[in-house]
Parts: C-alpha cells; sequence; structure tokens
C-alpha cells in the first residue's frame, strides 16, 4: 500500500440513502427514513456521476435537523490551515488536496497511524481552525459522517489520483489548488 485516496464530504452533501449508493448501513435520522432505507454499496469507483433524481435529493436534504453545509472560500482557505497544523502534528505527507464546497478530496501518503484516525485528525483540526477564525460560530457539524477511503497500491494509482484530485476544482469551475503542505510525489 502506498497511499489512500480519501473524499470527506461535508454535513448534508452525501445521504445515507442517496439513489446512487452511500457506504452507510442505517439511516440514523427518523426523518430521512421517509426516503428510504439505506442504500449501502461497496464500489471501487466513484458512484457521483449516476443519474438519480435530483428532486428527490433535494427534498430529503430539506428534513436534515441542520442545512448541509457548502464552505465558502474563506471556510475552505480555514479547513486547508488546519489540515496544514494537522499535517505537521502527525508528520502526514499528502500529495494532493481539493477543499470544495460539499467535499474534499486528499491523496495521503502511507503512514503508521491508520486512516481513519488520520482523517479525523484532519476534520478536527480543520473544524477548530474554522471557530478560531469565527468561521463556525456554532455547534453545527461541518463533516458529513464517514469518508470513502480508497487504497492505492500502485504509483500509476497514485498518479492517478493525484491528477484527479488536482482536476476536481477545475470541473467545478474553481481554480487550481496550491496549499504548502502538499508534497509532490515521487514514485521509487
Amino acid at each position: 500500500m502506498l497511499a489512500w485516496h480519501v473524499i470527506a464530504t461535508t454535513y448534508g452533501f452525501w445521504l445515507p440513502n442517496d439513489p446512487r449508493g452511500s457506504g452507510s448501513a442505517y439511516v440514523g435520522r427518523i426523518e430521512l427514513l421517509e426516503f428510504g432505507r439505506a442504500t449501502k454499496i461497496d464500489a471501487r469507483r466513484s458512484v457521483a456521476s449516476v443519474p438519480h433524481d435530483a428532486a428527490w435529493r433535494l427534498k430529503a436534504k430539506q428534513s436534515l435537523k441542520y442545512p448541509p453545509v457548502r464552505l465558502t472560500g474563506a471556510q475552505a482557505r480555514a479547513v486547508g490551515r488546519g489540515f496544514g497544523l494537522a499535517c505537521r502534528e502527525g508528520r502526514y505527507v499528502i500529495h494532493a488536496c481539493s477543499i470544495l464546497p460539499e467535499h474534499v478530496h486528499l491523496v495521503i501518503a502511507r503512514h503508521e497511524r491508520p486512516i481513519g484516525r488520520i482523517v479525523g485528525h484532519l476534520r478536527g483540526r480543520a473544524t477548530q481552525r474554522l471557530a478560531a477564525e469565527g468561521l463556525w460560530p456554532d455547534a453545527r457539524p461541518v463533516w458529513g459522517r464517514k469518508p470513502w477511503n480508497v487504497f492505492l497500491d500502485t504509483p500509476a494509482n497514485v498518479l492517478r489520483a493525484i491528477a484527479y484530485v488536482e482536476a476536481n476544482p477545475l470541473k467545478e469551475g474553481k481554480p487550481a489548488q496550491r496549499w504548502r503542505f502538499v508534497t509532490p510525489y515521487k514514485a521509487s
């Protein structure tokens, strides 16, 4: 194993009963149950582009306890500063990062810590930065529950994931992102 491609969503972006499938085995909010049971899948590829009923998805999001989170540019920069702090503290090597309004993509090099703990550390420091900078003034959740972690086991897979992550902002009509905590990948 060389690295992980991690996709962490903001609160309300990807619901446990999304018609395209999700990583969730249950629906935790009673209000969401009227939109169906959990749609657990174990896809190895993204299902984001699978056609679905967008009106259904919007109606389901309106039943959430809090409004779905969409990070502003200032909030995204604070998230990046939080990620940078976590990288220094945990000595994580990140080869690519894109922070978008509703989700984050990271390519994280293999590390002695489990990927779940690394992602928890990154998201925790990001949330702390948002609060410290006055950009998240209350106790609403910033992040969705379970990130999607994809195992990258060859240099070609790592390079492909890096290219995908770096292109992600451009797909959303945003400028390319350059973060100080990102370390270029060198295939050995």
